[in-house]
C-alpha cells in the first residue's frame, strides 16, 4: 500500500514537471519581432491667407420706420354742420396747401359778419359826425376872439372815443371774415389724409378733430446705432449743430421687391435711451411719394420697416477676412514661421456673414481660414500654398 501511494506521487510529479517544461519552451522559444522605426505623423494642412491691414471706411447698417416729418390733426375753429366734403378728404387721399377738405355751414357766421360791417359803419358816422362838430366849435370860438379854447368845448374827447369805436368795430369786422373763412377748413400743406374723423352732415363744435393728416414733403427715419457702430462713425459730424449733409442709403422691400431711396443725415436724438443704451441719428429722404421725379419707383409711405446704410470713418488697421477664419471666441489661429498653429484676438468690426472686417492683426501673419475639428494651438501644420493670398 504504502509503494502505491509513492507511485501516485512520483506520476504526479512528473507531470508537473513536463508542464513547466514545455511552457517556459513557448515563452522562451517565440521569435523577437523585428524592431521598426517610429513614424511622426503628417502635419495637418490647413488654408491661409496673408494678412494685409490698411485704411477703410467700413458701412454701419441700421433699421428703424419711416414716419411723416409732419404730422398733425386737424380741428374746426367753427360750430356747425357739414354740408360738404372734398374728393381728397378720405384716407389716404392726397391735397395740395389750401385745398378745401370739408365746409361747415356759415349762416350765422355770414350773420355775425353783417352785423360787424354795420357797426362798423354806424361808429363810422359817429366819428364823422363829431369832427364836423369840433369843426363847428372852433369856427365859434374864434367869431368870440380868443385863439385858445378848452378841449371839452372842441369835442377832442368826443373824436377820441369815436375813433377807438371805429377802431373796434374794424377789428369786430375783421373777426367775424375770420370766423366765415374757417367754416371751410383748408389743406396747411400739402399732404395726405391718414384718417378722416367726421362725415357729411355731422354737426361738429370749437375745437373738434376733424382730420389726421400728414406732409408728403419729407419722411424722417430714427435709426438707432449701438456703441460699437458709434465708434465707426465721426462723433463731431453728428453731434454738431448743423451736420454736414451727407448721403444714407434707404432700402426697403415692397411688392416682393427690394427698392433704394436717398436720405440725408439731419442730427441726432437729443439723449440716449435708457432702455437699451443705444443711441439715435436721424436721417430725411425729401419727396417720398416722387411727384417731383419721372421714375415709376414705389413711395416711401410712412409706416414702412427699412434698412439704412451709412458711410463710416476712415479706420486704420482694418484686416477684411473670411468670416469661417473667426471663432465664437471672438479670435484667429494663424501659422508662424515655425509652421506651429498659434492663438490670436482681434477686434471684430462688423460681419456680412460671407466677410469680416476686424482689428489688431499684424501685417503679412498667416491667418487660417479654415482649421478641420480638435486641431489646437500648438499643433504642427503645413500651409497649403496654393491658398495663399492677400485679402483686401
Amino acid at each position: 500500500m504504502p509503494n502505491l501511494r509513492f507511485k501516485s506521487f512520483f506520476q504526479a510529479l512528473a507531470v508537473v514537471v513536463i508542464g513547466v517544461f514545455i511552457a517556459f519552451k513557448i515563452l522562451t522559444g517565440k521569435p523577437k519581432p523585428d524592431p521598426k522605426p517610429i513614424v511622426a505623423p503628417a502635419p495637418i494642412e490647413v488654408s491661409v491667407i496673408q494678412a494685409e491691414p490698411t485704411a477703410q471706411s467700413l458701412m454701419v447698417t441700421t433699421q428703424g420706420t419711416a414716419e411723416p416729418a409732419v404730422a398733425t390733426r386737424l380741428s374746426s375753429e367753427v360750430m356747425g354742420q357739414v354740408l360738404s366734403i372734398s374728393e381728397h378728404y378720405r384716407p389716404g387721399g392726397f391735397f395740395k396747401q389750401g385745398d378745401v377738405l370739408l365746409s361747415v355751414d356759415d349762416t350765422q357766421y355770414r350773420l355775425a359778419l353783417a352785423r360787424a360791417e354795420s357797426q362798423l359803419a354806424a361808429a363810422r358816422q359817429r366819428l364823422a359826425e363829431e369832427r364836423g362838430r369840433a369843426l363847428q366849435a372852433q369856427r365859434e370860438w374864434r367869431d368870440l376872439g380868443s385863439e385858445s379854447a378848452n378841449a371839452l368845448f372842441l369835442r377832442q374827447p368826443q373824436i377820441e372815443a369815436s375813433q377807438a369805436a371805429v377802431q373796434a368795430a374794424e377789428m369786430e369786422v375783421a373777426k367775424a371774415q375770420r370766423d366765415l373763412g374757417k367754416t371751410k377748413i383748408k389743406a396747411p400743406f400739402d399732404g395726405r389724409v391718414r384718417q378722416k374723423l367726421v362725415d357729411l352732415g355731422q354737426y361738429i363744435g370749437v375745437g373738434m378733430p376733424v382730420a389726421e393728416v400728414y406732409s408728403t414733403d419729407e419722411v424722417r427715419i430714427q435709426l438707432p446705432l449701438t456703441d460699437k457702430q458709434l465708434a465707426m462713425l465721426d462723433l463731431r459730424l453728428l453731434e454738431s449743430a448743423n451736420p454736414e449733409v451727407d448721403q444714407v442709403t434707404i432700402s426697403a422691400k415692397v411688392a416682393g421687391q427690394t427698392w433704394t431711396w436717398n436720405g440725408r443725415l439731419i442730427g441726432t436724438g437729443a439723449d440716449v435711451d435708457i432702455q437699451s443704451r443705444v443711441h439715435f441719428v436721424m436721417v430725411a429722404v425729401d419727396d417720398p411719394f416722387g411727384f417731383n421725379d419721372d421714375v415709376n419707383d414705389p413711395p416711401l409711405t410712412p409706416g414702412l420697416f427699412v434698412s439704412a446704410t451709412l458711410r463710416g470713418k476712415p479706420i486704420e488697421g482694418v484686416t477684411q477676412l473670411p468670416r469661417s477664419a473667426i471663432h465664437t471666441d471672438g479670435t484667429i489661429r494663424w501659422v508662424d514661421d515655425q509652421d506651429i498653429l498659434r492663438e490670436h484676438g482681434v477686434d471684430l468690426l462688423q460681419s456680412d456673414g460671407q466677410q469680416a472686417w476686424v482689428l489688431g492683426l499684424d501685417r503679412a501673419m498667416s491667418v487660417v481660414t479654415q482649421l478641420p475639428a480638435g486641431v489646437l494651438a500648438g499643433t504642427r501644420v503645413r500651409t497649403a500654398d496654393a491658398l495663399i493670398g492677400a485679402v483686401n
